[in-house]
């Protein structure tokens, strides 16, 4: 039956948390195996591309990588008056000048491409090169139809958006998409939930994970998009999260206990779900409710 209601549906699922730590790897590659043993056209992408580390759980051929790069200014001192225009421009202070001693620079980590210095320049001064943000691999999991991609930026470039942007492209549409989701409400965040049509939010029941986890909702409310909440480490401390979900009509999708067993798994890089049942049940009838309720949705 699930089988027939994929056939003209898609969908994209990102696993986000508020917080690094709460879980969002395990849940994803967790999810992904899953899925993939149930359903063809199963992607998983990894846009956590500061830390990328749901490949190291995976059974993988690479299929091919390519470079990201982004347009970055170079400076012509020959033709450059040292007017500080582009200084004034750069809204990130990419430009470093100092007219007297005629010294100016562009810091390329901090530079975001936006061209507006190559704007303010009126003598020809500026012009542009490409300049290495990171890179996107995309493989084939062994012994099925599913894809994994990982997103991964260069050490030292101050932003992984345009990486991640790349990553989500590589994806594609088609199919079930899961995104592991970058942690926090920032930017990386925002460019990889932007067209989701579910957000699965997990946490942890502690005062951090609470606090992390209002943060979330309130930044998925402002972009009107559907989402439930995990629990991991079920059974550790309070229940000021499950009174907060219940407060706010916030559906709990499933729960993690705190368990040795799952950490055992974890920390020898296999995937929990493939060695637990009862777990593999949970994540599969989640799955399949939010597959009926949100599926080939219009975001």
């Amino acid at each position: 039956m699930e089988e027939l209601i994929l056939k003209n549906k898609n969908i994209k699922i990102a696993i986000a948390s508020g917080k690094g730590g709460t879980g969002k790897t395990l849940l994803s590659t967790s999810l992904f195996s899953v899925l993939k043993n149930n359903y063809d056209n199963v992607c998983l992408v990894d846009c956590d591309a500061e830390e990328p580390n749901s490949g190291i759980f995976l059974n993988k051929e690479l299929i091919s990588t390519d470079i990201v790069t982004q347009r970055v200014p170079v400076i012509d001192t020959d033709k450059c008056t040292y007017c500080g225009k582009c200084h004034d421009y750069c809204s990130y202070n990419a430009i470093f000048i100092l007219p007297p001693y005629k010294i100016i620079r562009v810091i390329n980590e901090l530079c975001h491409g936006c061209g507006a210095c190559t704007v303010a320049c009126e003598f020809g001064a500026l012009t542009e090169i490409d300049y290495e943000q990171g890179t996107v691999s995309e493989y084939k999991i062994k012994d099925t139809q599913s894809r994994f991609v990982e997103s991964r930026m260069k050490v030292g470039v101050m932003s992984p958006v345009d990486v991640i942007k790349a990553g989500l492209k590589k994806g594609g549409d088609k199919g079930i998409v899961i995104y592991d989701a970058p942690p926090g409400t920032s930017c990386p965040f925002i460019h990889t939930v932007t067209k989701v049509d579910f957000v699965v939010l997990i946490t942890e029941p502690t005062p951090f994970g609470l606090s992390d986890l209002k943060q979330s909702v309130e930044t998925l409310k402002t972009m009107d998009k559907n989402y439930g909440v995990v629990i991991n480490r079920a059974g550790l401390g309070n229940d000021d999260v499950y009174a907060y979900l219940k407060e706010n009509n916030i559906p709990l999708l499933i729960e993690i206990p705190f368990d040795r067993e799952i950490a055992n798994h974890y920390s020898k890089a296999e995937i929990a779900s493939e060695y637990m049942p009862d777990f593999s049940d949970k994540l599969n009838n989640m799955f399949e409710k939010i597959i009926k309720e949100h599926g080939n949705s219009s975001n």
